[in-house]
């Protein structure tokens, strides 16, 4: 199949209609909006060689009740440019797409045939209104090194958003944002120690329209809008861009419609990332892909909700689950194991990065004799968890980037956890959250406990933050980054954990 007839055929199906190039309409171009349409920002994503996705959606009104951006029900045209200085006096690439209501007017711009290895700008602009300028880049070829940040997990009612602010201002040249973007409860619905901050957008996600308004409330907040126009984004969703906890085509709540709710929620999703088509493939928004920065590194973004196997013995955090061990359980679903360990094989740069949504490592969270783990993350999954662990061994420096727990993590990958004496396949590195529980803290006797349950775990922080890592060919140089509150603006960025995972030596 073709390309032009690969995107008829998505788009015919359950998720978002084609977006062609913009033809000359005299009588629907000639109509101005009454209000700045660039109120969301502008963002760019999988960056390759010699190019990268280039996003905007348009909306007067984010907050309009019905979802729409205070949109009228046409088409409009809007004008991009690629520039290589920031005053775009040196244009090297532009055009015009058209935002339709249909696609709630966002914009998926798939740039080809620039330079390697080097920044550019972009812009658009609609009906006279200019929007504001990103930066972003093309991978190089060789082994350039890459400074790179881990976000996840942004829940907008329990804080201010400083941690994208300050992840922003370091310059990151990528960001790898791993799930729960945006949050799908109702105001109060999840409820953080530190208390409502800001409020959601009115009920509980379950429609087309509930998605597209919570998206616009989360991209309205300027600071979010900052990171995204610092760097390149390379995303993938967890439960909450959908609802807690689902798992394939089953719902956590059991709720009746929960296909339709599912796919409303992919195609708002997809409206408001920079993602490229080739993502939307049917009923299926595929997330899980790769992405190589030269020959130093490979991103393998994996996507752990839409493959899986319903969670054993009820979900939660539980003690005595035999089921969950399984040998037939999985997590990633026969495909997406299949494209996973052909790219571990296949792949020839030096460090081999996994970007995932869950815990991979083993967590023990009952104190003393017996054990509580949580069902929900790669525990409740633990026959498949080895034998990924077993693929990985055989794949050159890996690492795993994982987000969800809502506080920092350093652990170690073994194939037995229970084994002091088993070898470390690879670390992962578990990014705390942009604002989910609200303010953070250091419960000095808790984590305490909780490294002494697990001794392959060797840094805990309850505080929010993100990950900086700085890669070359020797080593990758991680920063945990820590702020001490965001229930009021303005907090400092901090690092409070520092670690160098060197390169192994070439065989």
């Amino acid at each position: 199949m073709d390309r032009r007839s690969f995107i008829a055929a998505a788009a015919s199906t359950l998720l978002i209609p084609s977006q062609t190039p913009a033809r000359a309409s005299v009588q629907q171009r000639t109509r101005t909006l009454k209000a700045d349409p660039f109120t969301l920002g502008v963002a760019s994503g999988d960056p390759s060689a010699d190019g990268f996705v280039l996003w905007t959606r348009l909306a007067q009104d984010p907050l309009g009740g019905d979802g729409r951006g205070g949109m009228p029900s046409r088409a409009v045209d809007v004008a991009w440019q690629v520039a290589t200085d920031e005053r775009f006096s040196s244009i090297v690439r532009s055009g015009t797409a058209e935002a339709g209501p249909r696609a709630a007017h966002s914009v998926h711009v798939e740039v080809r045939g620039l330079e390697p290895g080097r920044d550019y700008f972009y812009r658009f602009k609609s009906e006279g209104r200019l929007s504001p300028a990103g930066r972003t880049r093309t991978t190089p070829t060789g082994e350039r090194p890459l400074t790179f940040a881990v976000a996840a997990c942004a829940h907008y009612e329990h804080g201010y958003y400083t941690a994208y602010r300050r992840l922003a201002e370091q310059e990151p040249d990528l960001v790898v944002f791993l799930g729960d973007y945006m949050y799908e409860y109702g105001p109060s619905g999840y409820t953080a120690l530190a208390g409502r901050v800001r409020t959601h957008t009115p009920g509980k996600c379950a429609t087309l329209a509930d998605y597209r308004l919570r998206h616009a409330q989360y991209k309205s907040d300027h600071d979010l809008q900052r990171a995204h126009a610092a760097a390149p984004w390379l995303v993938a969703f967890d439960d909450h861009e959908v609802e807690n906890n689902w798992a394939a085509a089953r719902s956590s709540t059991d709720a009746p419609g929960f296909a339709r709710r599912r796919a409303d929620a992919f195609r708002a999703y997809y409206e408001n990332m920079p993602l490229r088509r080739a993502s939307v493939q049917g009923a299926v928004l595929r997330v899980n892909r790769r992405v190589s920065w030269g020959t130093l590194a490979r991103f393998h973004l994996l996507d752990t909700r839409q493959f899986r196997d319903d969670q054993a013995c009820l979900d939660g955090v539980r003690a005595g689950c035999d089921d969950r061990l399984a040998a037939g359980r999985t997590l990633l679903g026969a495909g997406q194991w299949q494209w996973l360990e052909s790219g571990l094989r296949g792949s020839t740069t030096r460090w081999n990065l996994l970007g995932q949504q869950i815990l991979m490592a083993q967590r023990d969270y009952k104190v003393g004799p017996g054990r509580e783990v949580n069902l929900d993350s790669w525990d409740g999954y633990a026959a498949e968890r080895t034998r990924l662990l077993g693929s990985l061994a055989g794949a050159a420096n890996p690492v795993v980037l994982t987000g969800d727990a809502h506080m920092h993590h350093q652990a170690d990958l073994k194939i037995d956890f229970d084994d002091p004496d088993s070898p470390v396949i690879a670390k992962e590195l578990v990014t705390s959250s942009i604002a989910s529980d609200g303010d953070g803290y250091r419960d000095k006797t808790w984590i305490a406990e909780a490294l002494q349950e697990n001794p392959h775990i060797s840094y805990i922080d309850q505080r929010r933050g993100y990950i900086m890592a700085r890669l070359t060919r020797d080593e990758i140089s991680v920063d945990y980054r820590t702020l001490d509150y965001i229930s009021r603006k303005g907090a400092p960025a901090r690092t409070a954990h520092r670690l160098t995972i060197p390169a192994a030596p070439r065989a």
